[in-house]
């Protein structure tokens, strides 16, 4: 069974940049569709952006500063998120979804999730 693993999470300053990695030992990530979601404290999970063959989504708070990508090589996708804000503070879950229509905003629609690395945007 595909497992996931997130990591690059940690303490940064507001304006600051951190590369969020998901990877898997068990399968082809390019066979999946990716997705990276995150939950703050008190507050329901939210997606936040998501990979498959033909595109890349964002959600609108996110776009022009994270962009996710896909490292085949590594079998891992990454997150690159540039502008730190506070109100980015979360725990950042991966997901991973068989290739359907296009990947999916919702988290229903994701089956194998990582356990989460934590991103705290701080002074």
């Amino acid at each position: 069974q595909l497992r996931l693993v997130e990591s690059g999470g940690g303490l940064v300053q507001p304006g600051g940049s951190l590369t969020l990695s998901c990877t898997t030992s068990s399968a082809n990530l390019d066979a999946y569709e990716v997705g990276w979601f995150r939950q703050a404290p008190g507050k329901a999970r939210e997606w936040v952006s998501c990979i498959d063959d033909a595109s890349l989504k964002y959600e609108d708070f996110v776009q022009r500063r994270f962009t996710i990508s896909r490292n085949s090589a590594k079998n891992t996708v990454h997150l690159q998120m540039n502008g730190l804000r506070p109100e980015d503070t979360a725990v950042y879950f991966c997901a991973a979804a068989q290739a359907t229509n296009g990947c999916s905003r919702y988290a229903r629609n994701y089956a194998i999730w990582g356990q989460g690395t934590q991103v705290i945007v701080s002074s």
